[in-house]
């Protein structure tokens, strides 16, 4: 006999394997449920490997046992703890680092997704590698094992179709006839990224391959799609079209190439078939800087494809830099570094934090403290006058102020309304010749142009244009902004009377040079083209003959053109 002490012992015991048998019991109906549940409209049933992680409780759990076991390989890769934004060619584009991919499943609800791949010797190959190197996406650890799938069956569901035709097309990389875009971006007050371009055209389909380059100083990016009909339709929907309010206009033509050749992925090309080619050479940040700067947002009013980044301060906990210690921290470290200690707790991880969110922000920074003046050097001291300038610089931007300084006439000090101007008259002034003498123009240490006291000797050294009638930039949304042109043989004429006629027009520009050609606008008579026979002698007419009194209520407007006679 057994004391009553042992008896309820035994009791508890008993109890307790009962309590336990029944939390057995759960688990198993509980996982029962789940595997029916998760059985797919294909008719397979998935396994525990796709579920687990639902016991576990986190889609994050990396301390599950991957299997990586060469028993069994299978050519059908699953994995997981994929970005919950995770696109269908990142995935992709992951197992075509490895070899072939034939079929692709998303499961994006459940941050997982299936590869197949071409034989067991790929997968094995991809297993083994991720399993020593794990690899990420947008920062993110993916876990990569093998399937118990042996092949996948996919449904005809539109987010399955989708995927199958990014998987098409990220292996039809050979390219064709009307496959590749030649994009040249026009006005561009803000820069405009690799990054930028590729969110653009990814609308119209799969963009396989992009490379920028700069040619006859205009931003130019050739960029390979999936197929001819998803080039066409990129093609008819954004050529003309603005990227930012006014500004980056896109010109879409085809080119005679049938696919590009990328060799390197970073900041200038991308072959999105191939995360594993080299960067090449780096972005210097303190170059990058130089391409960034932008000023407070004049542009509204137009359609534009993007919201612009450049337009506002991002955040308030850069009020308090300055220029130098931009400069001090960019040459002493990577942007990245810079702004992740100029934001403190503010997250620059994962998505956000691309090439685009990098030079947002540093324009932001930078459109606090940007220089508006320009230091003009080795002017004709017998011709130059502030008006001169004026009219010039006036072409890229308002021109506030002028001052030709008075121990040194030959140089000036030139201040625009800003940054983003001032960096427009720079790039296309500079080195250009005025009355037989090429400019010198760089950004002055100056924060402003200063006047002169009342009855100082050189008062007329200066002028202070803020109210000038002549500014071809203060309307906001103005076309102005749109016909934005480095300095040319062929002028821009408008707002020419009826009566004026073509050879009283020539007879005036013939004073500054050779008139080669010349043509009204066949629908607007108001305007006309003048070829003049160089650059220098197109300058020295536009700054003489602008605001030129054609009538009592008509002066002349000229500008820059990249049109043809």
């Amino acid at each position: 006999m057994y004391s009553s002490k042992t008896s309820a012992s035994i009791n508890s015991m008993l109890e307790g394997n009962r309590y336990f048998q029944e939390l057995k019991l759960a688990a198993i109906n509980r996982m029962r449920a789940m595997e029916s549940a998760s059985t797919g409209s294909n008719g397979n049933k998935r396994n525990s490997e796709d579920v687990s992680h639902l016991m576990a409780g986190s889609i994050d759990n990396g301390a599950k046992k991957i299997k990586t076991d060469p028993g069994a390989v299978s050519k059908v890769v699953h994995l997981r703890s994929l970005p919950t934004d995770v696109t269908d060619s990142e995935v992709i584009q992951l197992g075509l680092n490895y070899g072939r991919v034939t079929n692709v499943l998303m499961l994006k609800g459940k941050n997982q997704a299936f590869l197949e791949m071409e034989d067991d010797e790929t997968a094995q190959r991809m297993v083994t590698t991720c399993s020593l190197s794990p690899p990420s996406i947008r920062q993110r650890m993916v876990y990569v094992q093998y399937s118990n799938h042996k092949e996948l069956k996919t449904d005809s569901s539109p987010n399955q179709l989708k995927a199958q035709a990014v998987l098409q097309a990220l292996q039809q990389t050979e390219g064709g006839t009307n496959h590749v875009l030649r994009v040249v971006v026009e006005n561009m007050i803000y820069p405009v990224t690799l990054d930028v371009l590729h969110t653009i055209f990814s609308k119209f389909g799969v963009v396989l391959k992009i490379i920028t380059f700069t040619k006859n100083n205009q931003f130019q990016a050739l960029i390979q799609m999936g197929d001819a009909v998803q080039s066409q339709t990129a093609k008819l929907s954004l050529d003309g079209q603005n990227i930012y309010n006014s500004c980056c206009t896109l010109r879409v033509e085809y080119s005679k190439m049938a696919a590009l050749n990328v060799k390197y992925n970073n900041d200038k090309s991308r072959d999105y078939t191939r995360s594993d080619l080299p960067s090449g050479e780096t972005l210097d940040p303190s170059a990058a800087l130089q391409s960034v700067l932008a000023g407070a947002d004049m542009y509204s009013g137009t359609s534009a494809l993007m919201p612009n980044p450049y337009s506002q301060v991002q955040n308030n906990n850069f009020a308090g830099l300055n220029a130098q210690t931009l400069s001090a921290a960019l040459s002493s470290g990577t942007a990245a570094q810079y702004l992740q200690g100029a934001l403190g707790a503010q997250d620059l991880t994962g998505a956000a934090f691309t090439n685009a969110a990098i030079a947002a922000q540093l324009a932001a920074v930078t459109g606090l403290q940007q220089n508006t003046v320009l230091h003009v050097s080795n002017l004709n001291q017998d011709m130059v006058t502030p008006q001169v300038l004026f009219i010039l610089f006036g072409v890229y931007g308002d021109c506030i102020r002028v001052k030709i300084l008075y121990q040194k006439k030959d140089s000036a000090l030139v201040q625009m309304n800003d940054g983003t101007q001032a960096q427009l008259a720079l790039r296309h002034l500079n080195g250009v010749k005025l009355f037989g003498k090429q400019m010198h123009v760089v950004l002055s240490k100056h924060s402003q142009v200063q006047m002169p006291r009342e009855g100082q000797e050189a008062a007329n050294l200066t002028q202070d244009y803020t109210n000038s009638s002549l500014h071809r930039f203060k309307k906001p949304g103005s076309k102005n902004f749109q016909n934005i042109y480095p300095p040319s043989q062929v002028l821009h004429l408008s707002n020419i009377p009826a009566d004026i006629t073509e050879d009283f027009l020539k007879e005036q520009f013939s004073k500054y040079g050779t008139v080669k050609g010349f043509k009204f606008f066949q629908k607007d008579r108001r305007m006309a083209l003048i070829q003049l026979m160089s650059v220098e002698e197109a300058v020295e007419a536009l700054v003489n003959l602008h605001n030129f009194k054609l009538s009592d209520s008509n002066h002349l407007r000229v500008s820059f053109s990249k049109a043809q006679v």
